[in-house]
């Protein structure tokens, strides 16, 4: 579908934009150009009129796309900071330990904020980014997509509506996926705490604001954690094994074997454009993710890897008013970030596998009947749909809120998004010191 005919459709559901909301890109990673291609699909509602990234060649490929002049195109965010205000909102999608500076800065300014998810990896500066946007009044949408998740609306509209009375139990599962994990999480950006962040804050701040959203957001009076780097360290390497799978001997009996996971399909889509992010001829993109998995992070065997981060974690929270709430984080699934859900109440109970398409099985515990619903929203055929739509659901709220100046449609403001943080806070800090944390309001 061509962009005017997507957006004519889209406006015929959604009725016609406001106005162009006019954004900055700092950071131009997956993450970054994924939310920025909204404006490709979606003239009428955003336009990119800037953008910040530290790599060349992602500077001239977000240039090209959106037609900007090259004093459009920095290397450093600062530059924007000086002079007049450039823009409606930016988007803030640098690496996890870079966020808290351009979003106090940004906000001092006057930006509304679309910041990726965590929103920091210090509880010092989550607090500071939350005060900084209310000081200045402006709008913080930290991209917590599950809140935007079609079965995940819906689930909590089903709570919402009385049908299992009282939520009583939540028991939660991420299923991070075996592969998945050791690329992100063993071989990749999230792998070491000192230069990322810890697992749980990394890849399930969605989970605990998942779970904090369905309670209501009910503060929580104590949580417990459990876990550990498990498996994927020197210890458990096979007799043998090299320390790079593209020469190792025994690589033909590694599920986590690079050659598996990048080689299969030699095409420059994820996760094979994270190990070659490189704009060339697709016939020689094989040799050129050959040549990155020789030599680069991808490349070395997960039992030799520099990582240090949990791959198995479960995490107990009790809310206010009694109701409780388990989360298992898990590397070791064939599903890839599906969740699987459990929520138990008073006078019945909702499960889900994590399907986009649900479906969301209800059993009433007085007529003993149960009943699948299936979500309702569809996302449309966008560039930016990832996490079964959720993406675009969230850009597209956000892109409303501060076009018409309604912060109600932002499904986790700064308030919400910070005390969700500090659950996974505290979830960390009774892991490592191994005792219940009481938490305070």
């Amino acid at each position: 579908m061509d962009c005017s005919k997507l957006e004519q459709s889209w406006d015929s559901v959604d009725g016609p934009a406001k106005q162009i909301v006019t954004v900055l890109v700092v950071g131009c990673g997956q993450r970054g150009q994924n939310y920025a291609a909204f404006a490709l699909d979606f003239p009428s509602r955003m336009k990119v009129v800037g953008v910040a990234e530290l790599l060349s060649h992602r500077r001239k490929k977000m240039q090209d796309l959106y037609k900007l002049e090259s004093n459009q195109c920095v290397e450093h965010w600062e530059e924007f900071l000086n002079g007049k205000k450039l823009a409606d909102a930016v988007i803030i999608c640098t690496q996890d330990q870079d966020h808290k500076a351009p979003a106090v800065a940004f906000a001092s300014l006057g930006y509304h904020i679309l910041l990726e998810k965590p929103m920091a990896v210090s509880e010092e500066d989550c607090k500071e980014i939350t005060k900084a946007c209310e000081d200045n009044g402006v709008m913080l949408a930290v991209c917590h997509v599950m809140r935007y998740f079609p079965p995940v609306v819906k689930i909590k509209e089903i709570i919402d509506s009385g049908a299992i009375g009282d939520v009583m139990t939540i028991n939660h599962t991420e299923n991070v996926g075996f592969w998945h994990f050791a690329h992100s999480f063993v071989r990749g950006n999230w792998r070491n705490e000192a230069s990322s962040t810890f697992s749980l804050m990394a890849k399930c701040c969605h989970d605990v604001d998942l779970i904090y959203f369905w309670m209501g957001e009910k503060p929580a009076t104590a949580i417990t954690s459990f876990g550990s780097l498990l498996h994927f360290k020197e210890a458990n390497q096979p007799s043998g094994a090299s320390d790079r799978c593209l020469s190792c001997p025994v690589e033909g009996n590694c599920p986590y074997s690079a050659q598996k996971i990048y080689l299969s399909n030699p095409t420059k889509q994820w996760p094979m454009s994270v190990v070659c992010d490189i704009e060339d001829d697709p016939t020689t993109y094989k040799a050129a993710l050959e040549k990155s998995l020789e030599t680069g992070p991808y490349g070395r065997c997960v039992y030799k890897c520099d990582n240090d981060v949990c791959d198995s974690q479960m995490v107990n929270i009790q809310f206010e008013g009694g109701a409780v709430a388990n989360l298992t984080m898990t590397a070791f699934t064939k599903e890839l970030c599906e969740r699987f859900t459990r929520i138990t109440g008073s006078r019945g109970e909702i499960k889900w596998e994590g399907g986009a398409d649900g479906p969301i099985v209800v059993f009433d515990f007085l007529t003993q009947t149960q009943k699948e619903i299936r979500p309702d929203l569809i996302a449309p055929p966008a560039r930016t749909r990832g996490h079964g739509g959720a993406d675009f659901f969230l850009v597209n709220s956000f892109t409303k809120a501060v076009a018409t100046g309604d912060p109600s449609m932002i499904r986790s403001g700064p308030a919400a998004s910070l005390a969700s943080h500090m659950m996974v806070f505290n979830a960390e800090a009774s892991r490592l010191g191994k005792k219940v944390i009481n938490c305070k309001s």
